[in-house]
């Protein structure tokens, strides 16, 4: 059959006509969208120097066609979260991912967005950007080389390479829900967890005895 579909003089049946003029919308699609990456610069921490290095000459992310770094959600397609994530700063994360058009990337740079790193068990950080947004490639480094960053950015594009318009979430007809932003109170509540919440058994406070 594979020889067939590469042959002029043998007719390709018509139950495969369709899957093959979608699966060659496909690559024109996916390589239009990973040849032209607007990334969102979001530099919490040291992570964000060796970002803005990758973009420097010396490394030159334009090669890859992801030389536009936006200021404003709404014009990019991949946030790089470099950095620290912590409690005050997670809701403001989670409205910006909320104004970026689809279809869009999350790219968690550095093992603080990834995971926490070494300041996970701090009261105020939050252990990885992944418990609140959708993360597509993790850079691990503390911090990330510009190479890492480099190859964070081509797993990125290898993974666009493999997506299918008849499979992505943007193109079906029910709308996608924006996350719910955290409240950031004594401590941060995740709004996706008020049902939990509401389940918990009361707490009974204990009397004291008079003296």
């Amino acid at each position: 059959m594979t020889e067939g579909l590469n042959n002029p003089d043998i007719p390709i049946p018509d139950e495969l006509a369709g899957s093959i003029a979608i699966t060659t919308l496909d690559k024109i699609y996916n390589w239009g969208r990973r040849s032209s990456i607007w990334p969102m610069m979001f530099g919490l921490a040291c992570c964000a120097i060796e970002m803005i290095a990758t973009a420097a000459s010396r490394y030159d992310l334009s090669r890859f066609g992801m030389e536009v770094m936006r200021p404003s959600p709404r014009q990019a397609d991949l946030m790089i979260v470099s950095g620290t994530v912590t409690k005050k700063m997670i809701p403001v994360i989670v409205r910006l991912y909320n104004q970026m058009p689809e279809p869009k990337y999350v790219l968690a740079m550095g093992a603080c967005a990834s995971g926490g790193g070494p300041f996970k068990e701090g009261y105020n950080v939050v252990a990885g950007v992944d418990k609140f947004i959708p993360v597509d490639v993790y850079t691990p480094g503390c911090p990330p080389t510009p190479q890492a960053l480099l190859h964070g950015l081509i797993t990125l594009q290898k993974k666009i390479d493999k997506q299918s318009i008849l499979k992505v979430n943007w193109y079906r007809k029910e709308a996608i829900p924006a996350i719910p932003i955290p409240i950031l109170g004594p401590d941060l509540i995740d709004p996706r967890d008020y049902e939990k919440i509401r389940n918990l058994p009361p707490v009974q406070e204990e009397s004291t005895a008079e003296a």
